[in-house]
């Protein structure tokens, strides 16, 4: 049987804070989610008292552990900065080390020494698929790209970072949680011959993911560290949309072959495309290519083809950027109806033409890694 917040919160109250206060007394615990067996919470306090806090982590992970029916906890200790800027104070046990916010000249471009992120044990290659914006097909390019790569031989993980809006689960109809390993590693559920991992497998589809950045840190780096990946070629990463904390925790915390953005050719998702590029370039991430999603409609009647979005300006601005164009994707229904029903397409319709324009975004992308220089991305440092 499952254990309860309530059994939690009973638990936690045996938790003294330094000062001797229950920790469910105190204002730094966080709202608690219990989803079939595993616990996810946080613990926010003033960065200068980080160190007198962290045993109180240690023992509230372990009082969670030991609740019946628990199966694993994420207890993430955060630090509020002056001003309200948060930052990571410590990572769950068995995640080792994360980077704070810092001030000063340690910004990327002044030339500081960094230590380099260390990889996943046994993935060749991590890349992610990201976009400036949502609402362009960038989880399904990704899911489609990672099976791309499968199709040329390679051996293919899939990692959700999108804390707030996973969509894996749905776009590979997965609605089994996965299993543990001596119950303290989480083992990736396979599809389609790609092992998948996304937050939406531990929690309630309808459950509100009400998390602050330092918590969304430390759920990633666990699905990244804390999975039994075993040896895989690519790990293709799903980031959400945007420029913020999932984005620079994968280029903080992990080596970063590249990045594939996703874009549909209308002008006001290029700009936000741009500063996608930018983020990755300033952190020393290789931008791999543009991919231009709904790219032209082709009627499924008369075969007239329209340019809803406009056409063409993903493919401009690859060369204006002077970065590889991956291909153009056309909005189509097949390719909505096989995502919408966990049938992605270049599965379940091998021979179609679209499953051919993802494997060809997919054989340029392998063309990338196999000649790219597979530089680690340096820790981020942000200046105030």
């Amino acid at each position: 049987m499952s254990a309860s917040k309530d059994q939690v919160l009973a638990a936690l109250k045996a938790v003294s804070a330094p000062d001797g206060t229950a920790l469910t007394e105190t204002r730094a615990l966080s709202d608690i989610v219990v989803t079939d067996g595993k616990v996810f919470f946080s613990i926010s306090v003033d960065a200068a008292a980080v160190k007198a806090w962290e045993p109180v982590r240690n023992a509230a992970e372990a009082a969670v552990k030991a609740v019946p029916g628990v199966v694993s906890a994420l207890v993430a200790l955060t630090a509020e900065r002056a001003g309200g800027a948060s930052r990571p104070a410590a990572a769950p046990r068995g995640q080792g080390h994360q980077h704070g916010h810092q001030h000063g000249q340690n910004a990327p471009g002044h030339g500081a020494h960094e230590r380099q992120p260390s990889g996943v044990p046994g993935v060749e290659a991590i890349i992610a698929v990201a976009s400036g914006k949502g609402g362009v097909g960038k989880s399904t390019t990704a899911v489609n790209l990672a099976l791309g790569l499968r199709d040329l031989g390679l051996k293919v993980g899939m990692l959700d970072a999108d804390i707030y809006g996973p969509s894996l689960p749905k776009l590979f109809a997965i609605k089994e949680k996965p299993q543990t390993i001596d119950g303290k590693r989480l083992k990736p559920i396979e599809r389609y011959g790609l092992k998948v991992m996304s937050i939406g497998f531990l929690i309630d589809e309808e459950t509100p993911m009400i998390w602050r950045g330092p918590m969304v840190m430390s759920a990633i780096t666990q699905m990244l560290r804390e999975v039994e990946w075993g040896t895989l070629d690519v790990m293709v990463v799903d980031m959400p949309p945007g420029t913020g904390d999932a984005q620079l925790t994968m280029a903080q915390q992990t080596p970063l072959k590249g990045a594939v953005i996703v874009s549909t050719p209308q002008d006001l998702a290029l700009i936000d495309a741009r500063r996608g590029i930018a983020m990755f370039k300033r952190v020393n991430v290789p931008v791999l290519g543009i991919v231009e999603n709904m790219s032209y409609f082709l009627c499924p009647s008369c075969g007239t083809r329209s340019d809803i979005f406009g056409h063409g300006g993903a493919h401009a601005e690859a060369q204006r950027l002077g970065v590889p164009f991956l291909g153009e994707v056309p909005l189509h229904m097949d390719i909505r109806e096989t995502s919408d029903s966990g049938q992605p397409v270049v599965a379940t319709e091998p021979d179609s033409a679209h499953s051919k324009i993802y494997r060809e975004i997919a054989a340029r992308v392998h063309e990338q890694l196999k000649g790219g220089s597979g530089r680690a991305a340096p820790k981020i440092v942000i200046e105030a």
